[in-house]
């Protein structure tokens, strides 16, 4: 089947990218599914720093690649294998498949899924196909899930089944956003109800582990950004209180559980310096791989304190997502207040633009028409 793609055709290309038009929208050919794959007609899908990193050059790919990793959909049509979906079906995509049988998957602890990890990095599916074809050649899956397009072939364990009760752009941000940000805070910090929270880097993923830290009753959640505006955001969205990194240091604060969003080596100074002794601090965003931070062994020891790196929220996708989806309807999760606008297909350029300004925080591309 024929249907319109956003392609990223250049990476490291000229800003602004609504001028150099580094992903092309176009018309791409697909591969029907196969056995334990599923064809998804999109409904929603978020325009994420990880989409945005992949432009910039900040993290490597491969092109011709259709961006997109955060997103939800109907289910149009199941190939053999498929148990526990149905055509019609609301879903969540993962952007990292948990095949179930590695030894990654199957240990006691946390790890990335071994056959995830390389299907991701090949830009294939989890089996090792790809279904997206232009010209006749073949184009790469963005971490096995290509959600900037109008349909999409996925694997079965790239996606979670939801209620239809669901919105598909809160569907679309249970997939990263807020599995990312909130599984920093409930897997990987294990917050208790009463403790403080502290959170540097406001973006989407960084509002959405403000918003389930509230959830998860904790008695103070602090924004850091150095602007302004973000922090206003995370007064609106979910914090008790916000400040520059700046002012956080200098007020000597210091809280149970910090979790770091903004993938740089200043962002993580500061919430190792805003973490209390014995508290933990978590990091979240993705930096450069060169970068390098230095820290100082024997506060970590003499405070007692912990530093966790997180990914993907450090849980089950299938798990988590459906737990975040039971917290939205039980109306303890207002995931809606992360998203900032929608835009369509054809404006992926631009939203880019707007996220790398830091106009725009969790902009949805939306694929039934409706704009804002």
């Amino acid at each position: 089947m024929k249907f319109r793609a956003a392609v990223l055709e250049r990476v490291g290309a000229p800003v602004p990218w609504s001028d150099s038009v580094p992903i092309n929208v176009t018309d791409l050919e697909l591969d029907p599914p196969g056995p334990g794959e599923l064809l998804v007609r999109m409904e929603a899908a978020g325009v994420c720093h990880s989409d945005l990193s992949r432009v910039s050059g900040v993290r490597q790919c491969a092109v011709p690649l259709v961006l997109g990793h955060e997103g939800a959909g109907v289910v149009e049509q199941l190939g053999d294998g498929c148990a526990g979906l149905a055509v019609g079906q609301r879903v969540s995509m993962t952007f990292m498949p948990r095949c179930g049988s590695c030894p990654a998957c199957t240990a006691s602890g946390w790890a990335l899924c071994i056959e995830g990890t390389k299907a991701n990095a090949a830009g294939t599916l989890l089996r090792g196909s790809r279904r997206l074809r232009h010209r006749g050649e073949p184009v790469d899956h963005h971490g096995g899930v290509s959600a900037f397009a109008e349909y999409a072939v996925v694997d079965r364990h790239s996606v979670v089944p939801l209620p239809s009760s669901v919105p598909a752009e809160v569907a679309a941000l249970l997939g990263c956003a807020v599995l990312t940000g909130g599984g920093a805070v409930m897997n990987a910090a294990r917050l208790h109800a009463g403790e403080t929270c502290a959170v540097v880097g406001m973006g989407g993923v960084g509002l959405a582990a403000a918003l389930v830290a509230r959830s998860l009753g904790a008695a103070e959640v602090v924004a850091v950004d150095s602007q302004p505006s973000k922090c206003a955001k995370a007064i609106q969205v979910a914090a008790t209180g916000a400040y520059s990194p700046e002012e956080a240091v200098a007020a000597g604060a210091k809280f149970d559980v910090v979790v770091e969003c903004a993938g740089h080596p200043a962002a993580l100074s500061t919430a190792i310096a805003l973490t209390k002794p014995g508290g933990r601090t978590v990091t979240v965003g993705l930096s450069s791989p060169s970068t390098r931070l230095e820290i100082s062994p024997l506060e970590l020891v003499l405070e007692a304190r912990q530093l966790i790196g997180s990914y993907m929220g450090s849980g089950i996708p299938s798990n988590d997502i459906a737990a975040y989806a039971a917290m939205y309807l039980d109306g303890r999760l207002p995931v809606e207040r992360l998203i900032s606008g929608t835009v369509a297909l054809d404006d992926v350029n631009h939203a880019m633009d707007e996220l790398r300004e830091g106009r725009a925080l969790r902009q949805i591309i939306d694929f039934t028409g409706r704009t804002a």
